[in-house]
């Protein structure tokens, strides 16, 4: 069973002078925090209770057809309850904070884990830990107003409304945002973070032309919103009347978001119960896994890292396990896999965590510098609707999206019509070429804090055309 709220916050509760910024105590402190998840604890009379918080203010700003067209702020917290019997376990959520919420939920809780099957991988609730302080709250973006985020909007409308041949849509969100962690054994998990999301997609308006660009990052002076503008309106107007090409294997340069739109998907296979269980890319064939063994290009680094200065990620997972620097893959070679705190204790090994970013080392060459050392090839904004097709190998089908352009004897050609591919981050990085700058990303489908570099790569595997612009 399970409840939540979303209360929009009203007119009156947004501090005077500084409209739309995070209101006092919309994003619950360290204090309040603790206060609130020792309280529902103590609630508890299950063998064992764990309790999570969220608590979060984000305002937004949204544009489509080169017209503002909408603008908000929301207010949400959510208190989620496990309570266990022993191996059994039950979790009910609510959105109401108020004392007779909090033990009902409570209750229910308790009364569904009594009637749950026992969990055979239930592990017992952690004692308290340790965690590295990640400053992750900024107020730059804290502080940001409906006039801030109107006038980075203003940056992408006012130049698509004067070319007369463009059309600008948007979505600009910012916010605050805290996550508590706390049990019956006196563990208590806090991080608090800001964040700025920006993306926009700018069109031309005889329909054949499209140019993306985003950024994103927990501090909102870092972010420049008119060159975010340039890159879209650059790429609208470059990509208008693509050709079509011949599909096949072709070197190409991904820029960082379609190199995030592959990589990150290691994360997701870099388990070492998967591997255990032979149903990994890691798998060694005749038994065990490939640690210990080359596995990509040697410039290939791959790691998470709360505290990395790009990332500024949660210093611990769902179950208040800390989280320190964790190295997938060095200089090309497989370093480890993550361990589950149960996986763990049946390996006999040690308790890692699941990782809750992921960073790509990178190089120092830039775009420019790959276009200009190719003599024929494809320059790639970003790929979109990626499905798995073999996860032994992390292959994956999809599409190029949004900028797709035809490179001859060191120049961008042409745009051409968009194509499917069939590859694997795993392929793509064994045929490295070049390495560029590590920038954070903004569109993820996988979530969480993600840092990718530009690469380019040989016999990228192109399989057919798509008729989307």
């Amino acid at each position: 069973m399970s409840t939540s709220t979303s209360l929009r916050e009203p007119v009156a509760g947004i501090r005077a002078g500084n409209p739309a910024s995070i209101p006092a105590g919309a994003v619950l402190s360290r204090e309040e925090a603790q206060s609130l998840v020792e309280k529902v604890v103590k609630m508890s009379r299950a063998d064992a209770i764990n309790v999570t918080l969220t608590s979060n203010y984000t305002t937004n700003v949204r544009f489509a057809a080169n017209q503002m067209s909408t603008a908000g702020a929301i207010t949400n917290a959510q208190v989620v309850v496990q309570s266990s019997f022993g191996p059994r376990h039950a979790v009910v959520s609510t959105g109401d904070l108020g004392d007779e919420s909090l033990r009902r939920a409570v209750e229910q809780s308790e009364k569904l884990a009594k009637l749950s099957p026992e969990d055979p991988e239930a592990m017992p609730e952690l004692a308290p830990q340790q965690y590295a302080p990640v400053n992750a709250w900024f107020e730059s973006t804290a502080s940001a107003t409906a006039a801030d985020r109107a006038k980075a909007a203003q940056s992408a409308l006012d130049p698509a409304r004067k070319s007369g041949d463009l059309s600008a849509a948007g979505f600009l969100v910012t916010g605050g945002q805290c996550l508590a962690i706390g049990n019956q054994k006196g563990l208590f998990a806090y991080h608090r973070s800001t964040s700025t999301n920006y993306t926009l997609t700018v069109r031309t308006n005889d329909g054949t032309g499209s140019g993306w660009a985003a950024a994103d990052h927990p501090d909102w002076s870092q972010i420049d919103f008119a060159a975010v503008s340039r890159r879209a309106i650059d790429k609208a107007r470059l990509s208008r009347n693509p050709s079509a090409i011949e599909p096949g294997r072709y070197t190409v340069i991904l820029e960082p978001q379609a190199v995030g739109d592959l990589v990150q998907l290691i994360a997701n296979y870099s388990d070492s119960r998967s591997a255990d269980e032979g149903r990994s890319p890691f798998v060694k064939q005749g038994g065990g896994n490939k640690i210990g063994e080359k596995i990509v290009d040697s410039r290939v680094t791959l790691y998470s890292d709360p505290a990395d200065a790009q990332l500024l990620a949660a210093p611990f997972d769902g179950e208040g396990f800390p989280l320190a620097r964790q190295t997938w893959i060095d200089n090309g070679i497989l370093k480890q896999l993550y361990y589950s705190r149960f996986w763990a204790k049946k390996q006999g090994r040690v308790a890692t965590g699941a990782p809750s970013s992921i960073k790509m080392a990178g190089g120092s060459a830039s775009v420019e510098e790959m276009i200009r050392t190719t003599e024929r090839g494809i320059l790639i904004t970003r790929l979109w609707y990626l499905r798995e097709v073999d996860p032994r190998t992390i292959l994956y089908t999809g599409l190029t999206r949004d900028g797709t352009f035809l490179i001859e004897n060191g120049k961008i050609a042409r745009s051409v019509r968009n194509l499917r591919f069939n590859e694997s981050p795993l392929f793509i990085l064994n045929n490295l070429e070049m390495l560029g700058r590590a920038e954070r990303l903004a569109g993820t489908e996988q979530g969480g804090d993600v840092v990718m570099p530009s690469i380019k790569v040989r016999d990228f595997n192109f399989t057919s055309l798509s008729e989307a612009v």
